[in-house]
Formats: C-alpha cells, sequence, structure tokens
C-alpha cells in the first residue's frame, strides 16, 4: 500500500482496525497482530467464531480500495488548500463524479433553452471538481498559493491555452487535456485580490461548452477566445 497518498492509507489503516474490533468487539485485535490475549491473529489464523468478523473485515478492505481508485481516476489533478480554507471567509466544495452529475442533470428542465445545453453538456462528463475561497482583505493568499496546481499542469498531457492578467490583479488561466489526441479535461484558474477559484473538469469540454457551463456547479463565468471562422470583415 506504499503507493497510497498518506492521508489514504491512514483512513484505510483506521478503517481496518474499525471494522475488525467492531466486529469482534471482546478481543480489540488488529487483523495483522497479535490480540491482547498473546493470541496470533495473522491473515492465515481463523480461530471458531471469527470467519464472519474476517469476511466483514475483507469487505470493509474491498470497499476502501474502491472509493480510494475511484476518486485517484475521477480528478485529474489534486487539491491541495488547507491552509487556505483555515483563512477563508467563505469557502465552496464540489465534488461530482459522473453518476452525481447524471443524478442532477435529471433536475434540469429540458424546455429551458441555457438549461438544456448544460444538460446535455454534462451527458458526456466523468467529474466537475472546484474549489472557491473568498477573502476578507487582500495580501490572505498569493500567486506561490497556486504553485502546487500549477505543477501539475507542466505535465506533457496538459497544454495552457489562456493566460489574462489584469492591471487591477486579475488572473484567468485555462488549461486542456489531451490524451491520445481526444480532449479529456480542462483546468480553469480564476484569481482576484479577494477570490480564488481552481476548476477540473473532467470530459471533452472544449472552450465553447466551458462558456456554457460558466455560472453552473460555481464553475466561474469567463471570457474564452473565439473560434477563427476564416470570414473577413
Amino acid at each position: 500500500m506504499t503507493g497510497l497518498l498518506p492521508g489514504y492509507r491512514r483512513a484505510l489503516e483506521f478503517g481496518l482496525f474499525v471494522g475488525h474490533a467492531s466486529a469482534c468487539p471482546g478481543e480489540r485485535s488488529s487483523p495483522f497482530g497479535p490480540n491482547m490475549n498473546g493470541q496470533s491473529t495473522g491473515p492465515g489464523y481463523r480461530p471458531a467464531g471469527q470467519a464472519k468478523a474476517y469476511a466483514t473485515w475483507a469487505m470493509r478492505v474491498a470497499c476502501l480500495l474502491a472509493c480510494f481508485a475511484a476518486v485517484a481516476s475521477a480528478q485529474q489533478f489534486q487539491f491541495n488548500f488547507d491552509r487556505l480554507a483555515a483563512k477563508a471567509s467563505d469557502t465552496v466544495e464540489v465534488s461530482l463524479d459522473g453518476s452525481t452529475l447524471q443524478f442532477a442533470a435529471k433536475f434540469l428542465d429540458s424546455k429551458d433553452p441555457d438549461q438544456d445545453k448544460v444538460k446535455k453538456l454534462i451527458a458526456g462528463l466523468t467529474g466537475v471538481y472546484v474549489r472557491s475561497f473568498e477573502f476578507e482583505k487582500t495580501g490572505q493568499w498569493t500567486p506561490a498559493d497556486l504553485d502546487g496546481i500549477r505543477n501539475q499542469l507542466k505535465t506533457p498531457e496538459w497544454s495552457k491555452i489562456v493566460g489574462v492578467k489584469s492591471s487591477e490583479g486579475e488572473t484567468d488561466e485555462i488549461y486542456l487535456r489531451k490524451e491520445n489526441g481526444k480532449l479529456t479535461g480542462v483546468a480553469v484558474i480564476a484569481a482576484e485580490p479577494m477570490e480564488l477559484t481552481v476548476v477540473n473538469i473532467v470530459g471533452p469540454v472544449d472552450l465553447d461548452s466551458l462558456a456554457e457551463l460558466g455560472g453552473h456547479f460555481h464553475i466561474p463565468k469567463m471570457e474564452t477566445p473565439k473560434k477563427d471562422t476564416g470570414k473577413q470583415k
């Protein structure tokens, strides 16, 4: 399990202990070592009455690993904003996987043109992840707080297509992710002196789609480059 992130590994170890202890409250033993009576309770030992307990423990392991695998495969880069969240006056966290998005789409009205567009757009998505922070004064976040995100977006799969910085301190950045020639994700960084938003949309989202999704799921509205139609004015 050395490949698991440290936080996930601690959660897994805690889940294993709780699962085993709750199934066998009289022993309070770990599935990987001796119990308090000095008896071996390793994976190869099956005392009478512990078959059900072991099955419960194994099921918890499988469920935890499945959850970790789903998180790791869905979100395309990690958010590390615990320090900023502690200083922010308002925090928004959105973590929607594919099944949750499809459930949310059922509540969109197909008769409303705008909602119908969004409903069609999210049909092909497998995740929307947003972290947004508002601060009471300037200087509570710095560009260095985004270094961890930008470093993850320097891999060959990602390419920066929009980078705008205004004299008022506003910054907009858009990155596209391509795998085997196919568009598979979008990353957005929208920053102001007292506000910061980072978005990861997983799925085939082009710039037109990104513009349509702006204002939904706490995705910021952004000006995206217009397609060149080839027509001369």
